[in-house]
């Protein structure tokens, strides 16, 4: 193995990389509707010759645009179903996973190569040695080295679950604000007109707010919780001022899509400033999409510039939207792996924040 192509890929031919990416943008949906295929009729032969030759083919279009990393990802996964073909191995659960995460992880990659992003945080040389190890492994230790390859890549071990839709129980601290149980109360019945606009949205809040809630508490609740769940109600209510053709758009927007979303934060703060007492929930709600590098949005803030709970809201909105990104392809991301996705993202969230949520989130995938 070339150590260097994995940790600090080359690009030889920038336009013959745009074009793996397309087509790993559609043969990565395929693989992940094979694998939970095989993984309830191991013994379906097609299935099984289906799921090799996506493989095949993502190395085969690796190896045309001389883009080593991909061979490297997909040449072992490739040597494990055909040992999984010729009934050396089963195809467990836990090497299912494996595979998902390695596709996912080649597809951040990819996209990080062609946008100049840093590569440290998706851990590619764990993931390869990894892959290696298990491609040579005895029938006996595959699912053990699966499982150390899982947590060394993503720092979770692979228990895997399903994040709950239920209400957080929280006491509801005192306040000041006469009306606050009212103002709440109006803040959800939007957060649950917006959620009714699409079925994809169906339980989102409430996921969004025990995330938000759960991660401030694990630090302290540094944060009025308060302020930061009138946010979690509001922070999504201005698309519904926009076109819905923009914000249920399914595929790539336009950058005139872009930029009419831009424009929701804006509008959410701006009901909430008109309201006595939720003035910090307006901040979270504007700051929510900026990011600590500057490259957020509408004002461009840094780290420093931002408020706390925007950073908190940042990251389970994050979450949310990762676990549902593919899902109209078809593709069912884990709880595991969308928070690696999370975590390999160094630069789009704030590093405070990150481990009170990875703990919230432990918790969760541990219970």
């Amino acid at each position: 193995m070339d150590v260097r192509a994995v940790i600090s890929p080359t690009v030889h031919d920038r336009e013959a990389l745009e074009e793996f990416a397309d087509a790993l943008t559609d043969r990565a949906p395929e693989v992940e509707r094979d694998v939970a295929r095989l993984k309830k009729s191991q013994g379906d032969r097609e299935l099984t010759a289906d799921l090799f030759r996506a493989i095949h083919n993502i190395k085969g279009d690796a190896a045309l645009c001389k883009f080593e990393l991909g061979i490297a990802i997909a040449h072992p996964i490739e040597s494990m179903m055909s040992r999984f073909r010729e009934g050396e191995i089963a195809f467990s659960d836990l090497l299912a996973e494996t595979i998902l995460l390695a596709i996912d992880r080649l597809e951040l990659a990819t996209d990080a190569v062609l946008n100049r992003k840093p590569l440290e945080n998706l851990r590619l040389l764990d993931l390869v040695e990894g892959l290696e190890k298990i491609s040579r492994a005895t029938s006996e230790r595959v699912d053990a080295d699966c499982a150390e390859l899982v947590e060394a890549v993503t720092g979770f071990p692979p228990v895997i679950s399903s994040m709950s839709g239920k209400s957080p129980k929280t006491a509801i601290p005192k306040s000041e604000h006469a009306n606050v149980s009212n103002d709440l109360h109006f803040f959800r019945s939007l957060a649950t007109q917006f959620e009714s606009r699409s079925p994809l949205f169906k339980g989102r809040t409430m996921r969004i707010l025990r995330l938000a809630l759960e991660t401030n508490r694990t630090a302290g609740n540094p944060i009025d919780p308060l302020q930061l769940e009138a946010a979690v109600y509001m922070h999504d209510i201005g698309m519904m001022l926009l076109p819905e053709e923009n914000w249920l758009k399914v595929g790539k927007l336009s950058e005139t899509d872009k930029a009419q979303l831009r424009n929701h934060p804006g509008y959410a703060a701006g009901l909430l400033q008109r309201m006595a007492g939720w003035e910090a929930a307006a901040e979270i709600v504007a700051q929510h999409h900026e990011m600590p590098d500057g490259a957020g949005y509408p004002q461009g803030l840094n780290s420093e510039s931002i408020c706390p709970g925007a950073k908190i809201l940042a990251i389970v909105d994050a979450f949310e939207a990762v676990m549902l990104k593919h899902i109209h392809r078809g593709k069912n991301r884990s709880v595991l792996r969308a928070i690696a996705e999370i975590n390999a993202c160094d630069k789009q969230f704030a590093p405070e924040w990150i481990a009170p949520f990875n703990a919230v989130i432990r918790k969760t995938i541990e219970r």
